[in-house]
């Protein structure tokens, strides 16, 4: 499996995690029961960043609650930023020369 592979299926556990985050949340709200607290629901967003915006939105959960809402969308963008950037040091094969030196095979005759 390459780099990418793994990636992106932790990308996709992230994502599903940030969803069932909210969904308890939501759950929990109903029936009255103790909440998430909402950095714990920014830190999910944080690395599960569709998955966050897919529970807020299908699950109308913190839709009209300020500053909550601003701050899940500045979290989604810093998510997104990561992750384009990531996605695309994977694909380019840029590699810090430390990083280089332990993959190549060293030539010490």
């Amino acid at each position: 499996m390459s780099r990418i592979d793994l990636f992106l299926i932790g990308l996709a556990l992230a994502n599903l995690h940030a969803f069932v985050r909210f969904w308890q949340d939501k759950r929990a709200a109903k029936a009255g029961h103790r909440r998430t607290p909402e950095a714990t629901l920014l830190t999910a967003a944080l690395f599960g960043g569709f998955g966050a915006w897919l529970g807020q939105h299908l699950l109308r959960h913190k839709t009209r609650k300020e500053p909550f809402r601003t701050e899940l969308g500045l979290v989604i963008l810093i998510h997104l930023a990561a992750v384009a950037g990531i996605v695309w040091w994977l694909l380019s094969g840029w590699m810090p020369s430390d990083l280089q030196a332990l993959q190549s095979p060293t030539n010490s005759r």
